[in-house]
């Protein structure tokens, strides 16, 4: 059997050392991958003039699964976000982030163990009718939410829920206020939701939702939410377990995947060996949940359990000393 082939974006500022740790994991386990790798970002900017060049996105669409670090786009007019093009551009309607408890962070909560499903194209971030006036005094911005998208993304979150054994789907909206958009988004749920009779729904405005993830977060399981709302509670959960270096993410749609690391670059600490690899040491663990490859990706998660546990080794964000390649050697030795 021919290897599998992953496209690799190693991206920006700490992107290159959390990649390589998280490559060199997942070639310990024995999972047997064959590398491309593509430049995105400003890496690619310096190399080749453009944020996304066409390797890229070619490489993307041949290998249909991509393992990716963190991009920087530059701030200011003409640059969109990186990360938004892509989910456009494969359209990568369904945004995955788990959040789960590890024992030895310095996290407020223990027993975490929330999935936020989000989606990825359309609401406010849809990018359509950005218009600001002459005088620069007022500025419009269009939602879109259409019933495919609602549909497809609701019925993505049921089936996960279903098949990861989970009891719960929470449907947060706003729907009191934004009729049309959020409206649109809560009928369409409710509608899916009755082909799910096995799996307990619940209904919570979303600034509702934000206030009980603080107070009671033991309540949630599955989330699901529009596109705005979702980026905004997936980060809140990654706070309830400690930090995004704690919360991976997944993008998926019918033709590719694109699991990442979802922090941001951290230029300050760029090639200092200090960053944590964790949030894409997680983030190829779902790729490998994604690749049926759940052997593998148990055994990964049991190493980093333990090793951010015992707390001798961790990363100074983890409470510990060490750095990023103590941190990857101290996983390997546990597989």
């Amino acid at each position: 059997m021919a290897q599998r082939k992953i496209t690799v974006i190693p991206g920006d500022g700490i992107g290159p050392d959390i990649i390589d740790s998280a490559l060199q994991i997942l070639d310990k386990a024995g999972c047997d991958f064959e590398y491309e790798f593509a430049d995105a970002g400003l890496a690619a900017l310096e190399k080749h003039g453009e944020l996304l060049p066409q390797r890229t996105l070619d490489l993307i669409e041949k290998n249909g699964v991509t393992l990716k670090g963190p991009l920087t786009t530059p701030i200011g007019k003409g640059f969109t976000s990186i990360n938004v093009s892509l989910r456009k551009r494969f359209n990568l309607y369904a945004n995955l982030r788990p959040v789960i408890s590890f024992k030895g962070t310095q996290a407020r909560y223990e027993n975490i163990d929330i999935i936020t499903v989000r989606e990825n194209t359309q609401g406010m971030y849809s990018g359509l009718g950005q218009t600001v006036s002459e005088d620069g005094c007022t500025a419009e911005a269009m939602s879109l939410v259409t019933r495919e998208g609602a549909e497809r993304i609701v019925r993505f979150a049921y089936e996960l829920a279903r098949k990861e054994n989970r009891k719960k789907v929470t449907i947060v909206h706003k729907a009191n206020i934004l009729k049309s958009t959020s409206g649109l988004f809560l009928d369409v749920a409710r509608e899916i939701s009755a082909a799910y009779p096995d799996i307990e729904t619940a209904e919570m405005i979303v600034d509702a939702t934000c206030m009980k993830l603080v107070m009671n977060p033991e309540e949630f399981d599955v989330i699901v939410t529009t596109n705005l709302f979702g980026d905004i509670i997936s980060d809140l959960c990654a706070g309830l377990v400690g930090g995004l270096g704690m919360a991976p993410g997944a993008n998926i749609g019918d033709n590719a995947a694109l699991f990442e690391a979802v922090h941001g670059s951290a230029p300050d600490i760029a090639g200092k060996n200090l960053a944590n690899p964790t949030s894409v040491i997680l983030a190829s663990i779902q790729m490998l949940e994604y690749l049926g490859m759940q052997d593998k990706a148990e055994a990964i998660r049991r190493a980093v359990t333990a090793v951010i546990e015992e707390g001798d080794r961790t990363t100074c964000d983890l409470g510990g000393t060490h750095g990023t390649t103590d941190f990857t050697q101290a996983v390997m030795e546990r597989l």
